[in-house]
């Protein structure tokens, strides 16, 4: 293994994939479960190792040969921490977040990345966000959660993303988050001109001088929620805003017989550039259309991946200024964990709402115990949570994690192979 060798699990169609190596990183595997996606990886990387099939099955791959490997990166699964995916967090059986975190267990990397939506930073998920960071510094890593903008990275599209990075003490005082690269992002319109008016379209300039915004956040779906258009209603209304049909995908740019005041519709190559694929990198999508616009609708955008990658890096290797203060700061208090989970981690006996309350500094009375009893009902999706009666008010005791984390006889898998032809 080379010093920056990295295994990716649910990799996608390669936007992290792409990123990583352009930050020095070598693969010396990459699994994923769509077999289209498999497919755009190799006809891309050839020389790459790739398993294809469910991350969490040792048939597909064995995380124990990969033991030392420098660092284990992943874009698990968004849709349990989505609207659309009904937030079920813990209980959906997409949800890989908590078993990739485990893996470190096994392969002890130097480091771990991982990116999902921007609901994982909302309120409801802060037991299951503490309950992370927890288990890693039990692993002996200092993590870090920050929400990325990919507008910031030069990526014409809005696309806020959750990233966690997890380093060894000794690798994780020389990390610093990237910053924006400076100056504004391109428009829409900027991005587009050239390929909405390659088949002669008349209306290109008109229509390019409108988009003149960078896009909402491109939403690929999933087999299970979602398909070929560019997302729910409000998305769909900031699209006609840009002058763009969120209906649908079209085959390609409008042409020269077409109407100057047509509102078109995006081709996949142009949702490619929207989420930062260069002309000049040659990378190929394979699949019908549907299918190569979900692979890049869930993409990870590569300048960021590239951004992140190249900030891992550095601390690996020890390069660039030494992050002050210690490394414990890479943990944003803004994406912190849940007050009620910390309090009921830490006790082993039942506790009344009044009592968590006052253990977690929260307000006195009923406005506390409305607060404890709220976070209660968030954290019970995602933990067992048991109650009793203390002096005739109910008492919580926090129970089992209900995440899947590796175990062979966790319920996650007969529900993955009941609903597996929607599983993407």
């Amino acid at each position: 293994m080379t010093d920056l060798e990295v295994v990716e699990i649910c990799a996608g169609a390669g936007g992290q994939a792409l990123g990583l190596e352009r930050a020095g990183f070598e693969h010396a595997l990459a699994v994923e479960l769509d077999a289209t996606a498999c497919d755009t990886l190799r006809v891309n990387r050839p020389a790459w190792k790739i398993a294809e099939g469910d991350a969490a099955n040792r048939q597909v791959w064995n995380p124990r040969d990969y033991r030392g490997i420098t660092l284990l990166a992943g874009g698990v699964p968004c849709p349990p921490f989505t609207v659309a995916g009904r937030r079920l967090g813990a209980a959906d059986e997409r949800d890989l977040f908590a078993w990739a975190v485990e893996l470190c267990h096994v392969i002890r990397p130097r480091a771990l990345l991982l990116e999902n939506v921007r609901g994982l930073s909302d309120a409801r998920f802060g037991a299951y966000r503490q309950h992370v960071l927890d288990r890693l510094r039990e692993l002996g890593y200092v993590p870090g959660w920050r929400l990325l903008h990919a507008s910031d990275f030069g990526v014409p599209q809005l696309r806020p993303r959750f990233v966690l990075v997890a380093l060894r003490p000794a690798d994780a005082r020389w990390f610093s988050w990237p910053g924006p690269i400076g100056g504004p992002p391109p428009t829409v319109g900027e991005s587009l001109h050239d390929l909405m008016g390659a088949r002669g379209w008349p209306g290109a300039p008109r229509w390019a001088r409108r988009a003149n915004r960078i896009a909402p956040t491109i939403v690929g779906g999933s087999k299970k929620h979602g398909g070929g258009d560019l997302g729910p209603t409000r998305a769909k209304r900031a699209w006609s805003e840009l002058g763009v049909d969120g209906l649908g995908i079209a085959d390609a740019a409008p042409d020269r017989s077409d109407d100057p005041a047509l509102v078109p519709r995006l081709s996949c190559e142009m949702v490619a550039r929207l989420q930062g694929w260069r002309d000049e990198w040659g990378w190929q999508f394979t699949g019908r259309k549907t299918a190569r616009y979900r692979q890049l609708g869930n993409a990870f955008p590569p300048p960021v991946a590239e951004a992140v990658g190249n900030a891992i890096r550095d601390a690996l290797l020890h390069e660039g200024s030494r992050a002050q203060p210690p490394p414990e700061a890479i943990v944003a208090a803004e994406h912190g964990g849940d007050p009620v989970y910390a309090v009921l981690r830490s006790r082993s006996g039942f506790l009344t709402a009044a009592q968590i309350a006052t253990a977690a500094q929260m307000p006195a009375g009923v406005p506390g115990a409305r607060e404890v009893l709220r976070r209660i009902r968030d954290l019970s999706q995602d933990f067992e949570v048991d109650t009793a009666e203390i002096a005739g008010q109910p008492a919580y005791r926090l129970g089992q994690f209900k995440a899947f984390l590796g175990q062979r006889d966790h319920e996650r898998h007969q529900r993955f192979l009941a609903g597996r032809s929607t599983i993407s």
